[in-house]
């Protein structure tokens, strides 16, 4: 039974975050695919069309801060927030990496129509920026949901669900909140420059950058998956151990 039970506690280590290193190249391209701010920032150009340019940067540097503080929020407080709904960790796994690869494979089938949902969500309904004060919109729709919706908080939570056995807990949050951090400047980056980008990738370039995101987002929602079904299996192989042993 101890050679069981050393096999069981080898398997159980979190698939892909064994370090800082992994814990941070799992993090970034997770939340830099399923936030996609190269994609958003077109559609921040369309939906801010009229804007001089001071408002255009102050509304990415608040949408960016909005959606940094959102993100960090979903890595330290998931844990309680699952705890005091009583979900476990490898359920959320599971449902984490479901939601990750269906929204990847859709945008992987047609980008076309994933930007159109996220125009209807920046626009309001067809309420677009150009309203006399564009700042009430940077929280809602700009940054929730547009830029931050569910499907990148699930990843948020996720993510800080799975551990690393190479640092302390503290620190691997850190490095969590490290690649929260990195993506938010990309999205200010993306979206005080968004008309020199859109005129740069055109709509083509946009899709096909679409696609190639959407891939490494479904990769990355399938490891999920598999790491939350790995919990569940190693959770009930133990079970049997100690029952027989």
């Amino acid at each position: 039974m101890a050679v069981s039970h050393d096999v069981l506690t080898h398997l159980s280590v979190p698939i892909g975050l064994t370090s800082a290193s992994g814990a941070f190249l799992m993090a970034f391209p997770a939340l830099f695919s399923i936030v996609n701010p190269l994609g958003a920032a077109l559609i921040f150009a369309q939906v801010t069309a009229g804007r001089s340019r001071a408002e255009c940067l102050a509304l990415a540097r608040t949408v960016a801060f909005y959606s940094a503080m959102l993100m960090i929020a979903s890595i330290w407080m998931g844990g309680t927030i699952l705890s005091f709904f009583g979900i476990t960790i490898d359920a959320l796994r599971i449902a984490g990496g479901l939601v990750v690869a269906v929204r990847a494979w859709a945008l992987l089938q047609a980008p076309e129509t994933e930007e159109a949902r996220k125009q209807a969500q920046a626009s309001q309904g067809g309420l677009s920026a150009t309203r006399t004060n564009g700042m009430e919109l940077a929280f809602f729709p700009l940054t929730m949901p547009f830029t931050v919706g569910p499907g990148t908080i699930a990843v948020a939570i996720a993510l800080s669900s799975e551990g690393s056995a190479g640092v302390s807990t503290v620190m691997f949050y850190g490095i969590l909140s490290a690649a929260a951090l990195a993506v938010a400047c990309i999205i200010w980056i993306a979206y005080a420059y968004a008309e020199q980008l859109m005129k740069l990738l055109g709509t083509t370039g946009t899709r096909i950058v679409s696609r190639l995101v959407a891939l490494i987002l479904l990769s990355i929602g399938v490891q999920i998956l598999i790491s939350g079904v790995q919990g569940v299996v190693m959770s009930m192989a133990r079970n049997v151990v100690q029952l027989t042993h």
